[in-house]
């Protein structure tokens, strides 16, 4: 093998194409082997850079090397195609296939405190070194994990780094400033935001290199998911995401929850509750198919005796009702029912169940005493869905079910009491229709995000009652 101490691109090139006429291979054959390896450009892009005609990135160009180098020690037993990091260096397999393997197989049967290493091993595959930040429950902060390096990594703040825009608007962002190529980009799980992956690429690396990008996102997802089916069986992942202690009623709601963010091709849907740490009585559900979405948001009031348990129940017999295909009327019956049979008269839980006609726009809602939704939408100001008040669930008493027509666009809120009775120290209400318009720019769950925290803000996180909000956004048309 020749010895290559910083070889220059173009010197790479032209031995490449040197080895190339002495291996024996034509263009096509030699395209399979670099394809086989995990190389993304198309035969006649081969072609021209083998000609001097179209610059390859450095993975690409080591990739065809190794792919000549592999037909070289088959025929002769030597490599003569040079690579371009140094002699000596590891010469692991590089490329999205390696990373692809060695991500999978170092995640299997791991602990969930390893994942971090083994992310960054496979980002090593693609000449990239990879951090791992996760989301604090608060979603103020982006919290390192631990992966082995001795980085010394700070939490970075949402509202104030390059790593917070990529979460704030789901993208990939590069960063130059400290003098070592970066690049950002969010870390997901479907479509549920679990916080960034930082990339440190070499000097001559180009950050808007458009298959690098797609590489790393892809690195992104797939961590994203196994992190994600981590964190469902152990603790060291979301130990070092706690501000502080969550109560055993919190605990029990905040599991009872579905993901925070989850989209299919006609809707998305993204949810939050406020206090993160402390609340007491409300929750929120979805279930999302081609043709329905079905929303529901309940709330026992934060103070009412065993709050928690009841709007659990309330959470269950829905759930229970609506995966038995059961509509609003069979579902309205069922938590009435729960709720009476295990807590007496006395119960009483506010709620708003939804069902929406994906293709038509259409939605159908009931309402039990909670507020009504609101509708969002380019060219109208911010309506409600029957605002009429009706019963809350527990009394029994069949309720009215609204209609209403959304079109492409438009926002739907469903929201709880304590978000829009939240009060500054001037006993002013939170102006809750005012803050998702302004913010209906941003991505469905970043809207949550940031109205939730406006909220925390507006009363200095003293809300008087649990702040739930659940939206469902239908994409707009070309």
């Amino acid at each position: 093998m020749i010895a290559v101490t910083s070889l220059r691109a173009e010197e790479q090139r032209r031995i490449v194409a040197a080895c190339f006429e002495r291996a024996g291979l034509t263009l096509e054959q030699l395209w399979l082997r670099y394809f086989a390896l995990g190389g993304d450009v198309s035969e006649l892009e081969l072609e021209a850079f083998l000609q001097g005609l179209l610059p390859l990135p450095r993975i690409q160009r080591d990739m065809v090397a190794h792919a000549i180098n592999e037909r070289l020690e088959e025929v002769s037993g030597v490599h003569q195609a040079p690579y371009s990091r140094e002699t000596g260096e590891n010469n692991r397999p590089r490329g999205p296939l390696a990373a692809l393997v060695g991500l999978l197989d170092g995640a299997h049967r791991a602990p969930p405190e390893r994942l971090p290493w083994i992310i960054a091993a496979a980002g090593l595959s693609l000449d990239l070194k990879i951090t791992v930040y996760l989301v604090d429950h608060d979603q103020r902060q982006l919290i390192p994990l631990p992966d082995g390096s001795a980085s010394g990594r700070v939490p970075l703040a949402i509202e104030a780094s390059t790593a917070g825009r990529a979460y704030r608007h789901a993208d990939t962002v590069p960063d130059e400033k400290q003098g070592v190529p970066r690049l950002w980009t969010v870390l997901l799980d479907g479509d549920e935001r679990l916080g960034v992956l930082e990339a440190e690429a070499e000097e001559e690396t180009d950050l808007h290199d458009p298959a690098l990008r797609a590489q790393f996102r892809w690195l992104a997802s797939l961590s994203g998911h196994l992190l994600a089916v981590a964190r469902r069986y152990g603790d060291g992942l979301d130990s070092p995401l706690w501000q502080q202690r969550r109560g055993p009623a919190a605990e029990l709601l905040q599991q009872n929850l579905p993901p925070s963010t989850a989209a299919t091709r006609d809707v998305v849907v993204a949810g939050g509750i406020e206090p993160v740490y402390d609340v007491r009585g409300a929750t929120f559900d979805y279930a999302l198919s081609e043709t329905t979405a079905r929303l529901a948001i309940f709330d026992a009031g934060r103070y009412a005796a065993h709050a928690n348990l009841m709007v659990s129940a309330a959470l269950a017999a829905y759930r229970s009702a609506r995966r038995e295909g059961r509509g609003l009327r069979d579902q309205e019956a069922a938590v009435d029912q729960a709720l009476m049979t295990q807590f007496g008269d006395g119960a009483a839980v506010r709620g708003t169940l939804v069902e929406m006609n994906l293709a038509e726009g259409t939605l159908r809602c009931l309402q039990a005493e909670g507020q009504p939704p609101i509708v969002l939408g380019t060219g109208h100001e911010p309506t409600t869905v029957d605002s009429a008040r009706r019963p809350p669930f527990g009394a029994g008493t069949p309720r009215r079910i609204a209609s209403a027509r959304l079109r492409p666009g438009d926002l739907l809120a469903l929201h709880t009491d304590g978000l829009s009775s939240a009060r500054d120290i001037d006993g002013e209400r939170f102006a809750l229709a005012g803050c998702l318009d302004a913010n209906a720019g941003y991505v469905p769950p970043e809207i949550v995000r940031r109205v939730l925290q406006k909220a925390r803000s507006h009363c200095r996180n003293s809300f008087t009652e649990d702040a739930c909000l659940l939206i469902a956004r239908l994409p707009a048309r070309p």
